[in-house]
C-alpha cells in the first residue's frame, strides 16, 4: 500500500497552492542539513521534531510510494559519513509535482516509517518551495556497503555485478533479491550449526540487497524496470549497473531503480541430467499433487491445484519432468494420501505417464495398503515394471518419530535382471515451518536449524535402525536413502546419518555446489539421497536437475507454462547405479 500522506490543511488545492508559494512561514528557519536530520543511527534523532532542509529532488514517486526522495546538492553535505545525505519526502500525488533536479526548501515533521528497527526517515505534514536548480552525483558501489543505513535516501550506482537469488515476489511486488559476489547458501548448508552458521547468516545478510521498481502495487502488468519482460527471471542470473535511490520499506534495504540496468544476463535454463548406471532412480517432491474427488470435482482441496484446470496442468509438468528425467525408480513426495484406488492422485499420475507420447506404458506404483500414515500427504514409489521387479511387499513404519511430523518412510526392494537387490527407501522428514506450535526441544533454538530439529534428528535415528532391522525381510545390504529430509546438508539429521555410516551420493559423484532449494534467497539441500556402504561401489552418477528452484514462481501451476519448468518448489535428483560392480 502507498505511504500515507498527512494533509497540510483542509484547504486542498488552495493550500498546496499556497505552499508552493511558501506560505509556511519558514523564511528565517534555520536551515538543517539533511545528514543531522537522519544521524547515525537507525532513527532520527530529530523524530517528531518540525525542521527545514534544503536539497535537491533524485526522484519522484507521488502516485506509486506516496512522495519523493530529495538529497544535498553536491557539495553542500554534511561531511559526515555516518548520516545519509538523502530523505524521502511525503507529498500527495494531487499536489503538482516536482522534478528531479530541483532543489527545494521543505519545512516538515520528522517522522519514521515502517517497523521499529527498520525504519525510513521521512519528512510528513511538509510545505515546500522551489529555490532553484542544483546537481547531485550519485554513490557508486561495487561491494556492499559497510552501513547502509549511512545512504539511506541516497542515489547509488552498483556497479559490481548482482546475483538474483530471490525472484518470487518478482511478479506480484517487482522486486527481486539479489547478493553481491555470486549466488547465496543457506548457512548450515556450509557451515556446522552454531558460531558458524551464526557468522556465515551475517556475511549473507551483509551481501544481500533488494531491487526494486519504485511501486508498492500488487500484480503489475508489467515490471517497468525489466527488459524482455516475458523472458523468466531465474535465479543465478546476473543484473549489471544498477542506478536508483536506496530505500528502507517493509523491513529490508532496496534500491528503488530509476532506469533500467545497464545489462541482464540471464541464467540458461538447464538440460535434464545424465548420469551413467544401468539404473536410474529419482527423487521429487511433487508440491503437493492433489485431484480432488478423482472425477474432475472435489476442488478445492486441502492443499495443492485450487481447481481442475491447475491439477492439469500440475499433473502434466510433472509427467514432463519425469519422461525427461528418464527412471526406472521414482521416489515421490507430498502426494494426496488418498490410498491406492483408480481415484488416487498416485495412481491417476501412473496412468498419465503410461498414457504420455514416447511412454513404454510400463510404469506402476507400489501399494503400501493401508496409509502410509494419517498425514495430509505422504510419500510414495512408482517404477517401470520393464526395468525393475519389484520383489516381496514394502514395508512401512508408522511409530516414534513418524506417528506424527515425519511423515511414514516407504520401502520396497528392486531388482534389475539377475542382479543384486537393493531397498529404495523414500522419505520426507518435518519442516521447519509451524514454529508456534514447536515446543522444549523442537523450539528454534538459534543455531541455524530451524525448530522441529530434535523431531528430525530422532526420525533420522529411528530410520537407520529400521533399516538395519530389515523391514522388507529379504535381506541384503544395499540400501538408498531418498527424499526431503528438511535438513540442510551440515544439520544434525544428516550428520546423523552420515555418521551411522551411509554416503551421500552426490559426494560420491563429486557434484559441486549441489542446491535443490531455495528460500529467502538462499540455495540449499533439503532433498537428499544416502547409500549404505555397500551400495556405495555401485553409484556411477548423481545429479540436481535445476528446473525447479531457480524459476519464477509464476512459472508454476495454475498460470505458468506447460513443460518441466517449475514443476515444484524442489529439483529433483536423479542417481545412476551400476549393479553389476556391486558384487566384484
Amino acid at each position: 500500500m502507498a505511504l500515507p500522506f498527512r494533509g497540510l490543511c483542509p484547504l486542498g488545492a488552495l493550500c498546496l497552492a499556497a505552499v508552493l508559494a511558501g506560505c509556511s512561514g519558514e523564511t528565517g528557519s534555520k536551515v538543517l542539513p539533511i545528514g543531522t536530520v537522519q544521524g547515525s543511527g537507525a532513527v532520527s534523532p530529530l523524530r517528531g521534531q518540525t525542521v527545514v532542509v534544503e536539497g535537491v529532488v533524485s526522484t519522484t514517486y507521488e502516485r506509486s510510494l506516496g512522495g519523493f526522495f530529495m538529497q544535498s546538492a553536491s557539495g553542500a553535505e554534511d561531511g559526515d559519513a555516518a548520516t545519509a545525505d538523502g530523505l524521502f519526502v511525503q507529498w500527495p500525488d494531487t499536489a503538482p509535482a516536482f522534478k528531479p533536479g530541483q532543489r527545494l526548501r521543505v519545512r516538515g515533521q520528522v517522522l519514521e516509517l515502517g517497523d521499529a528497527g527498520s525504519s525510513l526517515t521521512a519528512l510528513g505534514s511538509v510545505t515546500a518551495q522551489a529555490i532553484g536548480d542544483a546537481v547531485i552525483a550519485p554513490v557508486t558501489l561495487n561491494a556492499p556497503a559497510a552501513n547502509w543505513e549511512a545512504l539511506e535516501g541516497m542515489l547509488v550506482r552498483i556497479s559490481a555485478p548482482l546475483t538474483v537469488g530471490r525472484n518470487d515476489e518478482l511478479r506480484r511486488y517487482g522486486s527481486v533479491g539479489v547478493s553481491f559476489g555470486g549466488r547465496l547458501f543457506q548457512a548450515t548448508e556450509r557451515a556446522a550449526p552454531g558460531d558458524a552458521a551464526r557468522r556465515l547468516a551475517a556475511e549473507n545478510a551483509r551481501r544481500s540487497l533488494l531491487l526494486d521498481d519504485g511501486s508498492d502495487a500488487e500484480n503489475p502488468a508489467s515490471v517497468a524496470w525489466l527488459t524482455d519482460a516475458n523472458t523468466p527471471l531465474r535465479a543465478g542470473s546476473e543484473i549489471i549497473g544498477v542506478h536508483g535511490v536506496l530505500d528502507q520499506r517493509h523491513g529490508r534495504y532496496r534500491v528503488q531503480l530509476t532506469q533500467a540496468p545497464d545489462g541482464v544476463v540471464r541464467s540458461e535454463r538447464p538440460p535434464p541430467p545424465a548420469v551413467a548406471g544401468n539404473t536410474r532412480i529419482a527423487g521429487l517432491n511433487l508440491l503437493n499433487l492433489f485431484n480432488g474427488d478423482g472425477n474432475g470435482g472435489g476442488f478445492p482441496t486441502a492443499r495443492g491445484a485450487r481447481d481442475m484446470a491447475g491439477y492439469q496442468l500440475q499433473q502434466a509438468k510433472l509427467v514432463a519432468v519425469i519422461q525427461a528425467l528418464k527412471p526406472d525408480v521414482a521416489a515421490l513426495m507430498e502426494v494426496e494420501n488418498d490410498g491406492f484406488g483408480p481415484d488416487s492422485a498416485l495412481a491417476q499420475l501412473v496412468v498419465a505417464l503410461n498414457a504420455a507420447p514416447g511412454s513404454a506404458g510400463d510404469w506402476q506404483f507400489v501399494d503400501a495398503g493401508d496409509g502410509p500414515g494419517n498425514d495430509a500427504i505422504r510419500v510414495a514409489l512408482i517404477y517401470r515394471s520393464g526395468r525393475v521387479t519389484a520383489l516381496g511387499r514394502p514395508a512401512t513404519i508408522t511409530t516414534g518419530a513418524f506417528a506424527h511430523g515425519s511423515r511414514p518412510p516407504l520401502a520396497q526392494r528392486f531388482r534389475v535382471d539377475r542382479g543384486p537387490a537393493f531397498t529404495v527407501v523414500v522419505n520426507h522428514f518435518k519442516s521447519k515451518g509451524s514454529c508456534p506450535q514447536a515446543t522444549g526441544a523442537d523450539r528454534d533454538s538459534g543455531d541455524g536449524q530451524g525448530c522441529w530439529n530434535a523431531a528430525r534428528v530422532a526420525a533420522a535415528s529411528q530410520l537407520d535402525q529400521w533399516i538395519r532391522s530389515d523391514p522388507t525381510h529379504i535381506g541384503g545390504d544395499r540400501a538408498l536413502i531418498i527424499g526431503d529430509l528438511n535438513s540442510y546438508a551440515m544439520e544434525d539429521p544428516i550428520t546423523t546419518l552420515t555418521a551411522a555410516g551411509w554416503r551421500d551420493a552426490l559426494a560420491l559423484s563429486g557434484v559441486a555446489e549441489p542446491y535443490s532449494y531455495l528460500w529467502d534467497g538462499m540455495a540449499g539441500r533439503l532433498d537428499h539421497a544416502l547409500v549404505t556402504p555397500a551400495l556405495a561401489p555401485a553409484v556411477r552418477g548423481a545429479a540436481e536437475w535445476h528446473n525447479n528452484a531457480d524459476e519464477e514462481t509464476a512459472q508454476g501451476y495454475p498460470t505458468g507454462e506447460p513443460g518441466p519448468w517449475r514443476a515444484s518448489d524442489h529439483d529433483p535428483l536423479l542417481i545412476g547405479l551400476d549393479l553389476a560392480t556391486s558384487t566384484r
